[in-house]
């Protein structure tokens, strides 16, 4: 868990400390307060580009220097992360005060979000649902962003090459060709692992108070060792389509609703909503029974949008998963059934304790 978060130059906070001494961190306060802000703050200590995945140079202060740090103790460790003003798309990491790879988070830490953005994941495209797979994913394996860093890397390489295929020296293009069925074979396992382990996780749920889904990936299967070889064999239809068509960049992530035998998709944005928290708390389950500790989840603006029976139930399954969470809403009255929280409101980018 984190026992203490620090931001300086970051959105619209100037500067910020949160001292949590309860598992539940309410933020309350009206929209554009900078509630969500402080929720991608601590996204940022993960892999990634966080909840919003915006360049980290949008991330700072308008009316500060430039740069923007996040600091975070966990577990006696210190996590921090941000840019320098003279290089502000340039993340730095440290870990107990060493520098350090923004892959190495994830060997501390695992966050997982749920977001207003991301009520409309089933409908939106299969990069979105692929990005919220990884994101499961790497909670559960930590070296997960860094195979997909490098099969992206060797990628976009080969796709350069591509381009002028006549005089593209072939044995870079395997060279790199290889580097790709490592990977991503390495990413469809880790993949292929956290979901049927999920499944069994969900198997075990009831219907109610929350839809269940079942979850799989479809798309492109060429991501065990002969990727490699398949890649090789399509280098001018990939050189003709401008981009690579095969490989686990091609993957969806595909969910049924279980009781009506229908794809997420169709279902309606309630039952979809419902979908998302099942699958949130099956993955919190798995990630503390694995690690040995549960995730911290970030949920913006996810109480306002359940009835009051369902609030009720989710934040008794929030309770029982011993996990960290942070959670934000316009209205203190939505979280009044959780007493033991730590109440903070949010102000104009100012961060004050509530009356209790």
């Amino acid at each position: 868990m984190i026992g203490r978060l620090t931001l300086s130059d970051f959105r619209n906070h100037a500067d910020a400390l949160i001292l949590p001494d309860h598992s539940f961190i309410l933020l309350t306060g009206d929209n554009g307060a900078g509630k969500t802000n402080i929720l991608e703050a601590v996204s940022m200590l993960a892999p990634g580009r966080g909840l919003r995945g915006a360049p980290l140079s949008a991330m700072a202060r308008q009316e500060g220097s430039g740069g923007f740090g996040i600091a975070a103790e966990v577990d006696g460790v210190v996590l921090g992360t941000g840019v320098a003003a003279a290089s502000p798309e340039r993340r730095q990491v440290r870990i107990g005060g060493v520098a350090s790879s923004a892959n190495a988070l994830a060997d501390h830490l695992a966050i997982v979000w749920l977001t207003p953005a991301m009520d409309r994941l089933f409908l939106d495209s299969p990069g979105g649902r692929r990005r919220f797979l990884d994101r499961l994913t790497l909670a559960l394996h930590s070296g997960h962003a860094m195979h997909s860093a490098r099969y992206d890397a060797a990628m976009r390489a080969r796709n350069r090459l591509l381009a002028d295929l006549r005089r593209a020296d072939p044995a870079w293009l395997s060279a790199l060709e290889a580097q790709m069925g490592e990977h991503g074979a390495a990413l469809a396992g880790a993949r292929a692992d956290l979901v049927a382990r999920l499944n069994a996780m969900l198997a075990d749920q009831p219907d109610e108070p929350f839809a269940r889904p079942q979850i799989a990936i479809e798309g492109d299967d060429a991501v065990d060792a002969s990727l490699q070889d398949r890649l090789g064999r399509e280098r001018r239809r990939d050189a003709a389509a401008g981009r690579t068509l095969s490989g686990p960049h091609r993957h969806d992530l595909a969910v049924t609703h279980i009781a009506k035998g229908q794809p997420a998709a169709l279902c309606s944005t309630g039952e979809q909503k419902a979908l998302l928290l099942s699958m949130l708390l099956a993955h919190a389950a798995l990630v503390a029974a694995t690690r040995g500790q549960p995730p911290v989840l970030l949920l913006d603006e996810v109480a306002a949008h359940l009835d009051p029976s369902r609030r009720s139930a989710l934040f008794q399954r929030l309770r029982e998963s011993g996990g960290q969470v942070w959670m934000t809403g316009t209205e203190s009255s939505l979280f009044n059934d959780l007493d033991d929280a730590t109440r903070l409101t949010v102000t104009a980018g100012h961060v004050f304790r509530s009356a209790t």
